[in-house]
């Protein structure tokens, strides 16, 4: 009972996390560093989750059924936002579910391989979560759009964002997202799989 209140306990938290991942469509000026860091955190708190309840179930397609639960949760969320005039249509594709998907595959097609699910399947979804992530992004509302719509708050002097540099990180936010989210990805691939063993 204990392990099933905790995957739920993980599966609402990592849910918490993940709402405004879709957010840095607000914040314009920011879009290129925040769809990086809001990529390397929805890989993140995925891998831990899925990974920790693929172990603890050992039944491979349970780590897609952890990133369905994500999604709902989501859903249900935005929802309440979107009653409340916030619009809704900033993250409502279910970005989890093909990386998650990868990671069962990773874990079935090594003959449950604990450690083939860390490296593999770690590498997998960090490289290609931010690729969906992307495609994610493509869907929503034009930003600027957007922005107008919803003006935000006048920020002080020190939240101020400056021009973005041109040709930063090669300017492709898919490929920095990747490569950060595939090497630590892998780390919490490893933890997740670790809860399981207390």
């Amino acid at each position: 009972c204990t392990h099933y209140l905790f995957i739920v306990v993980v599966a609402v938290n990592s849910t918490l996390l993940t709402i405004n991942a879709g957010d840095y469509i607000f914040y314009t000026d920011w879009a290129w560093t925040s769809f990086v860091v809001f990529s390397i955190s929805q890989t993140l708190m995925l891998t831990v989750g899925a990974c920790y309840y693929l172990t603890f179930t050992g039944v491979p397609g349970t780590a897609t059924y952890y990133a369905l639960i994500m999604t709902v949760y989501t859903w249900i969320a935005k929802g309440a936002w979107f009653a409340l005039g916030y619009p809704y249509d900033f993250i409502v594709t279910p970005v989890w579910l093909p990386s998650a998907m990868l990671l069962d595959l990773a874990y079935w097609a090594t003959k449950k391989n604990k450690h083939s699910l860390i490296l593999f399947g770690g590498v997998l979804v960090g490289m290609s979560l931010p690729l969906f992530n992307m495609v994610n992004l493509i869907t929503v509302a034009d930003p600027l759009e957007t922005a107008f719509k919803y003006p935000r708050p006048t920020l002080p002097p020190y939240m101020t964002p400056i021009e973005p540099q041109l040709g930063k990180f090669y300017n492709s936010p898919v490929a920095l997202g990747a490569g950060a989210g595939a090497v630590l990805a892998c780390t919490f691939a490893a933890l997740g799989c670790k809860l399981t063993t207390w």
